[in-house]
């Protein structure tokens, strides 16, 4: 049975779920769909039309599926999805799309650390943390696994690849490839995320060759081009190599260099 505080104010267009718990003061508006188990602690903001999945917990100040700050949008109907057992700590924010039909998307399993922000029509994968006051300029793309440091900020339309760490105070312009340690004001590629994969179970020799892929993209004075073309001809081909390369080749703003 789901517990609702007296002074919780929801819509009656809102579509809540089961064995939910809102606590006071939370504003739930029209065109919000709650799933089953979620958390909202108090003071929480949603608005729609927003698709939340189950078991998110929202603690006080978090503000989500608002209207776009972008200044093109014009209140045409966007969207905001979210997966589920994603944490969303004080004061983080996340808005809908901005051209008509648009969805920001986040996966599951994420913890969103306090003043975090996900802006318009960004892309966002599952197991990620955004660390405090991490934030997200819109068209952005994040990785599963992905790690944003504290006080990061990421440009328009970059991407952050999977298991891949931004340093705190980063200024990320452009995208930075997945298994790299990226950091700086302009971010550089520092190294692989070693004790990252280790922890994710990544096997020796598969961290190895990710390890390669780096020296030959950071340390041989190669251009990207070069660069790609001796990995594809030196190290073997392994998923992670694939995805590295894949992701290389569909960069439209460039690789941190």
């Amino acid at each position: 049975m789901s517990q609702i505080h007296p002074t919780a104010e929801i819509h009656s267009g809102a579509e809540l779920g089961s064995d939910l718990v809102i606590g006071p003061y939370c504003v739930i508006g029209s065109h919000v769909r709650l799933g089953d188990g979620c958390v909202l602690r108090h003071h929480i903001s949603m608005e729609g039309p927003s698709d939340i999945g189950p078991r998110n917990e929202f603690f006080p100040f978090a503000c989500v599926g608002q209207r776009t700050q972008d200044l093109k949008y014009a209140g045409e109907p966007t969207h905001l999805a979210v997966g589920e057992g994603n944490t969303f700590r004080e004061f983080v924010t996340v808005q809908r799309g901005t051209s008509p039909g648009s969805t920001t998307r986040l996966g599951s399993h994420g913890n969103f650390l306090a003043y975090s922000h996900i802006a318009h029509d960004c892309t966002v994968g599952d197991h990620v943390i955004f660390s405090n006051n991490g934030t997200l300029a819109g068209h952005v793309e994040v990785g599963d696994y992905a790690i944003i440091g504290g006080l990061t900020a990421v440009h328009q339309f970059c991407r952050i690849g999977a298991h891949a760490i931004t340093g705190g105070c980063s200024k990320i312009v452009q995208d930075v490839p997945p298994y790299m340690i990226a950091d700086g004001n302009p971010a550089e590629v520092r190294s692989i995320n070693k004790i990252g994969l280790e922890r994710r179970g990544f096997a020796p020799e598969s961290i190895k060759r990710i390890r390669e892929c780096f020296r030959l993209m950071y340390r041989a004075e190669l251009n990207l081009k070069q660069a790609v073309e001796r990995i594809r001809e030196e190290v073997e081909l392994t998923p992670e190599v694939e995805a590295i390369l894949q992701f290389a080749d569909t960069s439209q703003r460039g690789l941190i260099r």
